[in-house]
């Protein structure tokens, strides 16, 4: 049975506008991850607080993991176009008081601002993108979204190191305003899609409760076994809480009127391998996203922009993969080989990358990034279309939302478990970029058994992503 949605676009939609609209949106949120990273001195000499300076770039994870599975059922009710114009003009308002922010903790509002927008603006234009097309078009358009993560991701630091070399910090913030305003125009004009139809309430009980335990595990990611010890009552508190909170959600969805996550995703078996994959995935990406870069900086001696242009490598393959990837599959609807194939060759690409010292030819570092590159082109988006895929259509936002979001949690949490990781490589090391640089490849190689991993999880799911 086909899982398109019994209803095409309205005849006023402008399919190429409306893509265009939806992925600045998508864009901007990523970017506004990583864009700070290199600002963030700056920001301190400027505004102080250096104590609390890293919940600049905290608070936005915090607010956008949160709030990403809500907007699925939001959307459902009110609609995507309304709900993803209100999240723009939520982000565009918080990147302005990003710039006008005269002290930490006012700038650390409204990142949060920022965050609660940004939630929507990777998870509605994944949903609408595979409403706007048909089923067998679905790989390719998802393929290009894979290639706008790369881009952003990877391309934040240097954008953001280059914009505050040459105009001040706040410039990262004020040229989100006219790339979201475009969004708005152009998704405002061009973006026609049918009222899904969901006219029950808002799961808004259950939707607080995932928000509550998610914030919860990034804290004890994040504080755990630096900020505070494992065994104190400050970690030990927000596991209770992660626990009681979790239970709370399960027990709420099975009662729910309109849930959240309805139960009924999990009988068959995609979903359930699909979402700890995702999470997987997601912490991969986290891990080599963020430190990378400074290997690179360490090892080579190479400033910000330097280092963000080595990246290409990376950055090129991911997204050529992703795209071309994203239409074979397509045209076959075989998704299970891509996705193991792009599993195994990220085992390779961490366990070459594992080898490296600061003292290995920057070609050999540059063709094991490549290689990693491919391994997270042929997956990343591939995992969210075989979940759509299998999904009824009434579930596809839900659907969609879950392995959205559960992947960017997985990212906040490889960052943070990477970042342990390397703080316990460093013991002992006299400190320094270049300690780090010998220190990363070492943290880097146990991508490689978690890829593994993932070879196990892409294996588990159905031949086809079709629902039966």
């Amino acid at each position: 049975m086909s899982t398109t949605l019994p209803q095409a676009p309205t005849k006023a939609a402008n399919v190429p506008l409306a893509t265009a609209g939806l992925l600045i949106g998508m864009l901007l949120s990523v970017l506004d991850q990583t864009v700070v990273a290199l600002a963030l001195p700056d920001i301190a000499a400027d505004l102080g607080g250096m104590d609390t300076i890293g919940w600049i770039v905290t608070s936005y994870m915090l607010a956008s993991t949160a709030t990403g599975a809500l907007y699925g059922r939001i959307s459902d009710r009110f609609g995507r176009r309304p709900v993803f114009l209100v999240a723009v003009a939520g982000f565009v308002a918080g990147s302005a008081l990003c710039g006008l922010a005269q002290t930490a903790p006012q700038l650390i509002a409204a990142r949060t601002l920022q965050g609660i927008g940004a939630g929507a603006l990777f998870v509605l234009p994944t949903i609408a993108l595979s409403e706007l097309y048909p089923q067998h078009l679905r790989g390719r358009v998802q393929g290009f979204t894979g290639g706008v993560f790369a881009l952003a991701s990877l391309g934040g630091p240097l954008a953001g190191g280059a914009i505050t070399d040459a105009w001040g910090w706040r410039w990262i913030f004020y040229v989100n305003l006219p790339l979201g305003l475009l969004a708005l125009a152009l998704a405002a004009f061009a973006l026609r899609l049918p009222r899904p139809g969901g006219d029950g309430k808002v799961d808004l009980a259950g939707a607080e409760l995932i928000a509550g335990a998610t914030v919860s595990l990034l804290l004890v990611a994040e504080w755990g076994g630096r900020a505070y010890a494992w065994d104190s009552g400050v970690i030990l508190g927000l596991a209770g809480a992660l626990v009681v909170l979790a239970g709370l959600f399960v027990w709420r969805e099975r009662r729910a009127s309109n849930p959240l996550l309805p139960p009924r995703l999990f009988a068959g078996r995609t979903l359930r391998v699909v979402l700890p994959a995702a999470a997987l995935l997601g912490a991969l990406l986290g891990g080599s996203i963020v430190y990378l870069p400074t290997f690179l900086q360490g090892a080579y001696g190479m400033g910000a922009t330097q280092a963000g242009l080595a990246l290409n490598p990376y950055v090129l393959t991911f997204m050529a993969v992703s795209s071309l990837a994203g239409a074979r599959i397509g045209a076959s609807g075989r998704f299970r080989p891509y996705l193991i194939a792009g599993a195994a060759v990220a085992v390779l690409g961490f366990a070459l990358l594992g080898r490296f010292t600061p003292d290995t030819p920057y070609a050999l570092f540059a063709a094991g990034i490549a290689v990693l590159g491919v391994g997270f082109g042929l997956l990343m988006q591939n995992l969210v279309v075989v979940a759509q895929n299998a999904a009824a259509p009434a579930d596809l936002a839900a659907t969609t939302s879950a392995v959205v979001s559960v992947r960017g949690l997985g990212l906040s949490l490889g960052v943070a478990l990477f970042g342990s990781l390397l703080a316990r490589e460093l013991q002992g090391r006299a400190p320094g970029p270049r300690a780090a640089a010998a220190a990363i490849p070492d943290v880097l190689f146990w991508g490689a058994p978690a890829a593994a991993v993932l070879v196990v999880l892409v294996a588990l799911l159905p031949r086809t992503g079709r629902r039966p």
